[in-house]
């Protein structure tokens, strides 16, 4: 038996919204990668993240079909399920370096480079009305971020996420890497309310690092 934890990343103010996300907080318990990624398939979740060494917050992210070296809402809430059980980490470890995490309220931050982000492409549409009628997936091949601004003025974004790679996951209801792509490329902070009801935040700080915090709740929607 596995034991996993289910929870939702990027919630709305409201509790609603957020990005269904598998942990095992015990990676030994699915050691190899063949596992792991039959895991992830079978759960179907944007991604699963495996814990393998509590101490150093050394962790493992797989969407249904691929394996991530950074991804910013399985650490969010690997984060903010570590603190809730009484072992809020400093650091977590994923393939692509030290991640820090910071918490403030009910958000929970995590910090990383631009560069880390797996490829993608960011396209910027007239109108948040404009992004809310693409079909999912719209045409095309590739990693799409679909966005407008909404407030422009306030940093408010609407956004829409299509990994288009061929698995279950036709849209990503909250992304943390593109938000932080996002906020890399128009070099300021952001608001971002993505899918149907999910809010991510963006920070950037002096060592060109960026911040994404948001909100975690237990279940599914």
């Amino acid at each position: 038996m596995i034991d996993l934890d289910v929870l939702r990343v990027f919630c709305g103010p409201d509790g609603g919204g957020g990005n269904p996300l598998g942990v095992v907080r015990d990676g030994a318990a699915v050691p190899d990668a063949a596992s792991r990624a039959a895991l992830a398939a079978e759960l179907g979740f944007s991604e699963t993240v495996f814990l393998d060494d509590a101490a150093r917050g050394t962790v493992d992210i797989h969407t249904p079909s691929t394996r991530l070296p950074f991804a910013g809402h399985p650490l969010v809430g690997l984060a903010w399920l570590l603190r809730s059980l009484g072992r809020p980490p400093r650091t977590l470890r994923p393939p692509a370096g030290a991640v820090e995490v910071g918490f403030e309220g009910d958000l929970t931050w995590v910090r990383g480079l631009a560069e880390w982000v797996p490829a993608r492409t960011t396209r910027r549409h007239a109108s948040a009305a404009e992004v809310d009628a693409l079909p999912a997936p719209p045409p095309g091949e590739g990693w799409l971020y679909a966005w407008a601004w909404q407030d422009e003025a306030a940093g408010v974004v609407r956004a829409r996420a299509f990994p288009r790679r061929g698995d279950r996951i036709a849209e990503d209801e909250a992304t943390g890497a593109a938000a932080m792509l996002l906020t890399h490329e128009l070099g300021r902070p952001l608001d971002i309310r993505q899918g149907t009801g999910s809010q991510i935040l963006t920070r950037l700080h002096p060592d060109g690092s960026i911040a994404v915090g948001g909100r975690v709740r237990r279940g599914t929607p």
